[in-house]
C-alpha cells in the first residue's frame, strides 16, 4: 500500500513542531531547516508488503559521521558506512517511525543511491535544490532533489 500523497509530492524542507520558528515571529534571522523531506524512486517494502516512499532526513552532525566508524559492520566492510549513517539520519519513512540500518539495508539499490546523493546535497549545500541547465535552450533552473522528477 503506497504512502498517501506520495505521487507527485514536491519535497520541501521539513519543519518539526519543535522548531523555534513554529513559536511565531522573532526579531532574529530566519532559522535554517535541519530536516528535509524526500520521495524514494522505488520505495521500501516492509515485511508486511507495505510500500514506504516519503521520508525525512535530518542534517548530519560530526558525531553522526564518527559513531558509525566504531560499528563492527563498518570495520569489517567500509562500504557499510553509508547504510549505518543513513539509518541514523532518516527520521521518518512512510509510517515507519523507527528507521535504522536494517531498514536501509533492505532498500532497493536505486533508493540507496538516491539517499546517498540526497545526503551529500543537503549536507554540503544545506538545501535539496540543485541547479541544472536545459540541454535545448540553455536556460538555467533549479530542481528539488527531494522530489520525484517527472511524476
Amino acid at each position: 500500500m503506497p504512502d498517501s500523497g506520495a505521487t507527485g509530492e514536491r519535497a520541501v524542507p521539513y519543519r518539526s513542531a519543535t522548531d523555534d520558528s513554529a513559536a511565531g515571529p522573532s526579531n532574529g534571522p530566519a532559522a535554517l531547516p535541519t530536516e528535509f523531506s524526500f520521495t524514494l524512486p522505488r520505495g521500501y517494502v516492509d515485511d508486511k508488503g507495505a510500500l514506504h516512499r516519503v521520508g525525512v532526513m535530518r542534517l548530519a552532525t560530526a558525531r553522526d559521521e564518527l559513531i558509525p566508524l566504531k560499528d563492527q559492520r563498518v570495520q569489517e566492510n567500509p562500504a557499510y558506512l553509508s547504510v549505518v549513517l543513513l539509518g541514523r539520519l532518516i527520521t521518518r519513512l512512510g509510517s515507519l517511525q523507527d528507521v535504522h540500518a536494517g531498514i536501509v539495508e533492505g532498500m532497493f539499490a536505486a533508493d540507496l543511491a538516491f539517499l546517498q546523493r540526497f545526503y551529500e546535497k543537503i549536507n554540503t549545500d544545506g538545501t535539496s535544490l540543485a541547479t541544472t541547465t536545459c540541454p535545448e535552450c540553455s536556460h538555467e533552473f533549479q530542481v528539488d532533489m527531494g522530489s520525484r522528477l517527472g511524476e
